[in-house]
């Protein structure tokens, strides 16, 4: 998410894949979310979203992936304001916010994500992102408010949030290993979020390098191209001024 299945939502959030979250590998990573994304919003009632919510998605979506940060944030916000129970499962909305520095929102939105989908090792991760980028704020500090979440089954992402939760050299030069060494998919991961972890430090040299790896592998290149995080990779490298 090929990488394993990006950040989830109640439906499964990664790709065809039964199950409540990406902590739940009980799907090869090499199947991709992307037709379960424009179907988020399993509602604690239960009842099926609507074609008019899955539209307003697949447009936020679009326009994020096109650098319309803005826009995608303002449909997921009428979608919330139409029904305010969609607002834990629209993981999206916290990546649209991150990119448009909007951090405290950011925070906000993956942990009402995280409470209802208890086992997603991302929502964790950005949600540290989003306190770290807050004014004064560092990834250091932001660790006492981690989210608690299940363990991930895919070793990638057991490297990437080791790396987060203790910032230690050792987990640093484990996910490494993994961005040179790994499958097609995990090397794009780990490439991803090494780029989002120097960032979180305010090291933007090693963050443009690694997010140039990103976007450079074969999976980001080929047939990982629709992903969403693949998307967010570009997406990054334009308003970081990267390309």
């Amino acid at each position: 998410p090929p990488p394993p299945p990006p950040i989830s939502t109640a439906l499964g959030g990664g790709a065809v894949r039964p199950g409540p979250s990406r902590g739940d590998q009980r799907c090869p990573p090499t199947l991709r979310r992307r037709a379960v994304l424009t179907t988020p919003l399993v509602l604690a009632s239960a009842v099926a979203p609507q074609p008019a919510s899955a539209s307003m998605v697949r447009d936020g979506m679009a326009a994020f992936a096109a650098n319309r940060v803005g826009e995608s944030i303002a449909l997921y916000d009428k979608m919330i304001e139409a029904d305010p129970a969609s607002k834990p499962y629209l993981w999206q909305r916290g990546l649209s916010l991150y990119y448009a520095d909007r951090f405290a929102d950011g925070a906000e939105q993956f942990a009402a994500d995280v409470a209802v989908n208890p086992n997603d090792t991302e929502e964790q991760i950005w949600h540290l992102l989003c306190l770290a980028r807050q004014q004064g704020g560092s990834l250091e500090a932001a660790r006492k408010s981690a989210l608690k979440v299940g363990t991930d089954r895919r070793p990638v992402m057991r490297a990437v949030q080791q790396l987060f939760l203790s910032g230690g050299e050792a987990e640093e030069r484990e996910l490494a290993a993994i961005a040179r060494d790994g499958d097609v998919g995990s090397r794009f991961y780990a490439a991803l979020y090494l780029s989002l972890y120097h960032e979180s430090l305010g090291d933007q040299a090693a963050a443009e390098a690694r997010m140039r790896e990103a976007v450079d592998t074969d999976y980001a290149r080929g047939g990982g191209r629709s992903d969403p995080m693949v998307e967010l990779a570009r997406v990054a490298m334009q308003r970081r001024g990267w390309q």
